[in-house]
């Protein structure tokens, strides 16, 4: 993009537009993760549905690679593109609820964050992700889970509707009502079909949740799974813990002498009746006393940001995923050897549990291809230092090459890396990939959205040999 063409873009728009030359531009190329590093040809920071219209139709016309970017937590970075336009939505950050009939409207450039405290103040929320930094349009838009997925499902579960810029440039509204099929395909498929400039979202009820954190020896790992692959999935609905392998951080609620170490632990987010709070937790002695356990009452939105701080932005992050209904004998042996062996402090591995109200919606309901997974697992190579980015890559790649045997073969979307390939796209949207190629081909036949993890339109040429390895 030359200057009379950023100059002209710059005229179109009501935000601001970023180009190479700007003061900005370093600052505003920088995402979540800081192992991407890349140029795009310019910015554009839209303030609204119509900067969003003639951005889209700016880039068509002048036959311009796009790119779009909501909260930039896009682990492999797809929200950035060298050379590329970058529609940036960032500036869209709004929330508004109606607590009558618990419904929130969100702007696309929104943060968890936005959302959850809009919803508390009412009393309300809805399934989301662990960190409140990210964005809500990437999230949702690829399904979603987190601390309140097995009570509500997934957070594409409650999404009622959207607004949304299709690939000509025209703005449309999304329902139940209208257009359906992009609805559909909006419940998971990614940012393959348009650009969404708000959400609608089911709210549900809840307020104030029972935390917990239960630490063992990481030594330990072979009994805490034992214990734990049975007794989640036969836990209450009330009842959420992810299992993780990681470094013990420094600071509270850990006691000083098990900071640094290597530990395996669970963490608990309890939404029913917290006068039970004592009779559930007393499980977690049955694999062996923890090393820790620690448990407290607090404000939904204060889990959701617990992580913000210790997981931040600028931090070198390498991430792979996979899909399981069960936790194998054999693979617990390579959560043992991989787990002893942590890279990096930071570096981590999460179990997510996606059962219970997730598997209550049917495999065809929505664009999510795993109905049947119990958890979605993610492993995360991370580190504040470049200097170790090939050694967060090759545990993370060599940790999930390990555990693919025992997977279910797919991985939640947003954990797919860009060097994967292209059967991992279609594995992880199994028999919904047909479906979705079809409605691609109805709203963007020319694949003008292509900066994503790409389901191409029925009838475009698929890659004669792809490898898609683990």
């Amino acid at each position: 993009m030359d200057g009379a063409t950023l100059d002209a873009l710059r005229e179109t728009l009501r935000g601001p537009v970023i180009g190479p030359q700007d003061d900005a531009y370093d600052e505003t190329r920088a995402i979540y993760n800081a192992m991407i590093d890349r140029h795009p040809a310019a910015f554009a920071r839209c303030v609204d549905a119509t900067d969003v219209i003639r951005t889209v139709r700016f880039a068509r016309e002048r036959g311009l690679d796009l790119a779009v970017r909501g909260g930039g937590h896009s682990g492999p970075g797809l929200c950035v593109v060298d050379d590329a336009l970058t529609l940036d939505l960032s500036l869209m950050r709004w929330a508004r609820v109606d607590p009558v009939t618990r419904t929130a409207w969100v702007g696309a450039g929104s943060q968890l964050g936005d959302l959850d405290h809009a919803a508390h103040g009412f009393g309300l929320g809805t399934p989301s992700g662990i960190n409140s930094t990210t964005g809500v349009g990437g999230l949702t838009l690829g399904g979603g889970h987190g601390y309140l997925t097995r009570k509500y499902g997934l957070t594409a579960d409650n999404l009622l509707g959207a607004d949304v810029v299709l690939a000509d440039g025209t703005f449309v509204t999304v329902s139940e009502d209208e257009r359906p099929d992009l609805l559909w395909a909006l419940r998971g498929g990614g940012g393959n079909f348009g650009v969404i400039t708000s959400f609608t979202y089911r709210l549900h009820p809840v307020d104030t949740i029972g935390f917990g954190v239960t630490v063992w020896p990481v030594e330990r790992i072979r009994e805490v799974l034992e214990w734990y692959r049975d007794f989640l999935p036969g836990a209450a609905e009330d009842v959420y813990g992810f299992f993780a392998l990681f470094v013990v951080p420094p600071g509270p609620p850990f006691p000083e002498e098990i900071h640094g170490q290597k530990v395996c632990g669970v963490v608990w987010c309890l939404t029913g009746d917290l006068g039970r709070t004592d009779e559930i937790f007393a499980a977690v002695d049955q694999p062996g006393p923890p090393a820790f356990h620690f448990a407290t009452p607090m404000p939904y939105p204060a889990l959701q940001s617990m992580f913000d701080e210790l997981y931040r932005k600028g931090l070198q992050w390498y991430w792979r995923g996979a899909f399981f209904d069960r936790i194998d004998d054999d693979s617990i042996d390579v959560h043992l050897t991989y787990g002893q062996n942590l890279p990096t402090p930071l570096s981590t591995m999460h179990l997510y549990p996606v059962d219970g109200a997730a598997h209550r919606v049917g495999p065809d309901e929505t664009a999510w291809g795993y109905r049947d997974a119990v958890w979605s697992g993610v492993i995360a190579g991370v580190d504040p230092d470049p200097a170790n980015a090939e050694l967060v890559k090759e545990w993370s790649g060599d940790y999930c090459r390990a555990l693919h045997p025992y997977s279910m073969g797919g991985s939640y979307v947003n954990f797919i890396g860009a060097d994967e390939g292209r059967d991992r796209v279609l594995a992880t949207y199994r028999r919904n990939y047909e479906r979705l190629a079809e409605i691609k081909r109805a709203y963007d036949p020319d694949n003008f959205f292509h900066a994503n993890q790409n389901i191409k339109p029925t009838g475009s040429p698929e890659p004669a040999n792809t490898t898609g390895s683990a």
